[in-house]
C-alpha cells in the first residue's frame, strides 16, 4: 500500500456508514506501533501529529512527519497523514509540504464569530493547498480553554448551529462535542447517542468524535452507528506505552538500553491498536 488521502479514507467510511480510526503519533515508536496494529488488524489507519506533538519536537515538523510518511509508505493497509489541532497558521501554512492530506483546524478557543471567521480562512487557505479540512464546533472536555466538563450546560454541539457553521466555513469534517474528553485515562465517558443521529442528519459532511480513549467499546460502536465516521485515539496508546516501559524498569531498574523498554513499550501500542481496530470493525 502507500500514502493516501485523509479525505478518501474518512469519505469512504462515511458512505459505508462505518469510520476510520486516527491515532496520535508523538514519537517514532508510536507510529511504528500504530501502523504495525493496523497491519495485524488489516484495516485503514489514519496517523495524526498534533500541534502539541510538532512543539514537542522543538517546533520542527518535518522530521516527524517524514519519518510518519515512511512507515505509512512501506504499511501493508492504507494509511493517511493528518495534522491535528493546529491553531498557528504559520504550521498550517506547512502542512501541504510536510507530506499531509489533511489538517485539523482548531479555533474553539475564539468567540464563535472570530472561531467561524479564522476557519472559514484556514478553510480557504486549505482548499486551495489541495487538503482536506476538519474543525470543531461545541467544547470537547479535557482542553485548558474548555469548560470543565464535557456535560456542563451549553457545551454540546446544536445541530442546527452545525450546519450553519459547516455552510459558513466549508470544512470537509466536523469535529462534534457529544460527552467525550480529551486525555481520559479511564473508559467512563458517557456520550449522548441521540444527538449524533441529530448531528448526522443535520450536518452534510463526515463528524468526528475526539477523546475516544475515554469511552467504552459499547459506547464507540453505537457512536459509529449513530454516525461517527473518524474516531480519534490517542491518551490510550500513551497509557500502554508508559504502562509497559514501567514495568520493564521496575523489573530491571539498572537497564539503561533504551531499546529493551522502548520496544516492549512499542508492542504494547501495537496491541492496543490492534485491539481498538476489532472495536471498531463492522
Amino acid at each position: 500500500m502507500s500514502l493516501v488521502p485523509t479525505g478518501d479514507l474518512v469519505g469512504r467510511a462515511a458512505a459505508e456508514r462505518g469510520c476510520v480510526a486516527a491515532f496520535n503519533v508523538i514519537t517514532l515508536e508510536h507510529a511504528e506501533g500504530i501502523v504495525t496494529g493496523a497491519e495485524a488488524a488489516g484495516r485503514p489507519v489514519i496517523l495524526q501529529i498534533s500541534e502539541n506533538a510538532v512543539r514537542y519536537h522543538g517546533g520542527r515538523l518535518a522530521p516527524l512527519a517524514l519519518a510518519a510518511s515512511s512507515m505509512a509508505g512501506s504499511a501493508a493497509v492504507e494509511v493517511a497523514l493528518h495534522l491535528d489541532h493546529v491553531t498557528d497558521t504559520g504550521l498550517l501554512h506547512q502542512a501541504a509540504d510536510a507530506g499531509f492530506s489533511s489538517v485539523m483546524f482548531d479555533a474553539g478557543a475564539l468567540s464563535h464569530a472570530d472561531n467561524l471567521a479564522a476557519t472559514a480562512s484556514a478553510a480557504r487557505w486549505a482548499h486551495g493547498a489541495g487538503l482536506w479540512i476538519e474543525a470543531e464546533l461545541g467544547y470537547v472536555g479535557g482542553k485548558p480553554d474548555s469548560p470543565a466538563s464535557a456535560h456542563a450546560d451549553g457545551v454540546r454541539t446544536d445541530p442546527a448551529e452545525a450546519s450553519a457553521y459547516v455552510a459558513d466555513t466549508g470544512v470537509d469534517a466536523l469535529a462534534v462535542a457529544v460527552g467525550s474528553s480529551h486525555a481520559m485515562t479511564e473508559r467512563s465517558a458517557s456520550l449522548d447517542h441521540a444527538l449524533i443521529a441529530r448531528l448526522r442528519e443535520a450536518v452534510p459532511v463526515p463528524l468526528v468524535l475526539h477523546g475516544s480513549s475515554g469511552v467504552p467499546d459499547t459506547d464507540l460502536r453505537a457512536a459509529v452507528l449513530a454516525g461517527m465516521a473518524k474516531i480519534n485515539i490517542g491518551t490510550a496508546l500513551n497509557v500502554a506505552l508508559t504502562r509497559t516501559v514501567r514495568e520493564v524498569l521496575d523489573g530491571k531498574p539498572a537497564l539503561t538500553d533504551p531499546r529493551k523498554y522502548l520496544g516492549p513499550a512499542r508492542e504494547a501500542v501495537a496491541v492496543t491498536v490492534r485491539e481498538m481496530l476489532a472495536v471498531l470493525a463492522p
